[in-house]
């Protein structure tokens, strides 16, 4: 079973410094057909202004991954780390038992476009942590790279959760196949360009819901860049 979130439904809105997309129900947007996905709470698109960004605010008991697909973020936080994200790494934060970050595009001329993802842990008070890691784009041409799991499994960065992140990047007519578990369920994230998911037809932002797959097979129509979840 396969249910399509279609990008031109989610929430959001535009605040000069930051227009975003809610593919589930955030901040002052509410959808109780949309309140996450298994452990899957958040996924944000944004895009932030030059010189824009989120001054420092507190999180608990969240992993967030930060995907960014073009232009540069930096990252602060109460752990004491300053980097700068850029498209093709794995960022990984867990708030664990209290943290406070800001994130901010440092560029005075470009925006930045992200994924923002919260995933629900498996247990409360984890220790708060800070990773992130360079995936280079030949490790995800044509071929699922694992960029986050709970084991940190392929060099992935690790994640407080039974949950499995893979990005792929595929040309006009390429594709990838991956099997499911049984009892297993799944996420497709159509961070660019357009696939087709087991024949269904998906575009930019578009999102679905996979449960009772035995097998998935993406499939790019056009230069495309996909986020796959595997959630238990």
């Amino acid at each position: 079973m396969i249910s399509i979130r279609r990008s031109n439904e989610r929430g959001g809105g535009d605040y000069g410094w930051l227009k975003t997309h809610h593919t589930f129900s955030f901040n002052d947007y509410s959808d109780p057909k949309w309140m996450g996905f298994r452990s899957l709470r958040v996924i944000n698109e944004d895009w932030v202004a030059p010189k824009g960004g989120f001054p420092a605010h507190p999180h608990r008991d969240m992993e967030i991954i930060t995907y960014v697909l073009s232009g540069k973020l930096e990252h602060k936080d109460s752990l004491g780390t300053g980097s700068v994200i850029q498209p093709g790494d794995g960022q990984r934060m867990s708030a664990g038992r209290g943290i406070r970050h800001s994130e901010a595009n440092p560029s005075t001329t470009e925006p930045v476009h992200l994924l923002q993802i919260w995933i629900l842990p498996d247990q409360q008070g984890h220790e708060p942590g800070y990773e992130q890691k360079s995936f280079p784009e030949v490790e995800k041409r044509g071929k699922l790279r694992l960029i986050a799991s709970n084991d940190g499994a392929n060099g992935s960065v690790k994640i407080n959760q039974d949950t499995k992140l893979f990005v792929t990047l595929l040309a006009p007519g390429e594709e990838v196949t991956q099997s499911l578990g049984a009892k297993r369920h799944a996420w497709l994230q159509v961070a660019k360009g357009e696939v087709e998911l087991n024949g269904q037809k998906l575009h930019q932002g578009d999102g679905a819901a996979i449960s009772e797959e035995k097998k998935l097979t993406i499939k790019a129509t056009v230069d495309a860049e996909v986020l796959l979840f595997d959630l238990a």
